[in-house]
């Protein structure tokens, strides 16, 4: 067994669709599909592959730490008091502990995600 885990993106299976709490809808009728890709045994560190399509949501990151690295497609981060800060394939950031913002999809957005904190 290998202690190397690989992201093959043109075989990720079947990914786990899902859309925004309610609550956390703010405009457009975004659609989530996540595939989990790999955990650490205690659950704490998970990583995996997110996409949404066009619409804006409230990002409430709560005690997760969440490095993300877009795969295509534009977003707007808009965190509360802050100006927006666009980002695209190639862009790479952390998302701390306690971030409340907004997460503005502009076209189809695919990241690499990797949580540390979650259960």
């Amino acid at each position: 067994m290998s202690n190397l885990t690989f992201f093959k993106f043109d075989d990720l299976g079947p990914g786990r669709e899902s859309a925004p709490l309610p609550e956390r809808l703010l405009a457009g009728d975004p659609r989530f599909t996540n595939w989990d890709v790999e955990q650490s045994p205690d659950g704490k560190v998970r990583t995996g592959v997110w996409q949404t399509t066009p619409g804006t949501i409230r990002s409430i990151k709560g005690g997760v730490w969440e490095f993300c690295y877009i795969l295509s497609g534009v977003s707007e981060l808009i965190e509360d008091g802050k100006q927006p800060i666009r980002v695209k394939a190639g862009d790479a950031f952390v998302m701390n502990p306690d971030y409340i913002g907004k997460w503005r999809c502009i076209e189809t957005t695919r990241k690499i995600w990797i949580m540390y904190g979650a259960q």
